[in-house]
């Protein structure tokens, strides 16, 4: 997968010309380029469409773990309230 461009240090300058203090801007910055990871990019979705057994599992684990996390939030916000 091809690997994309994020400058974390406009994202930041972004935030905090918005009002966020300085260590917070940066820190969001830098927790959506760490979030960011590994993108599929338009090409990498175009040389799966002929495999659609491949694609298929890849959204279901996508969805998997999506729901895993979602369950996990709801969790945790009830233990807490």
């Amino acid at each position: 997968m091809a690997s994309t461009t994020f400058d974390t240090l406009q994202a930041a300058r972004d935030l905090e010309s918005a009002g966020v203090k300085r260590a917070e801007a940066e820190a969001i910055a830098l927790a959506i380029h760490k979030g960011q990871g590994e993108l599929a990019t338009k090409g990498d979705i175009s040389s799966l469409k002929g495999d659609s057994s491949s694609l298929r599992w890849i959204v279901g684990i996508q969805s998997a773990i999506t729901l895993a996390t979602f369950a996990a939030v709801l969790w945790l916000a009830a233990r807490l309230l």
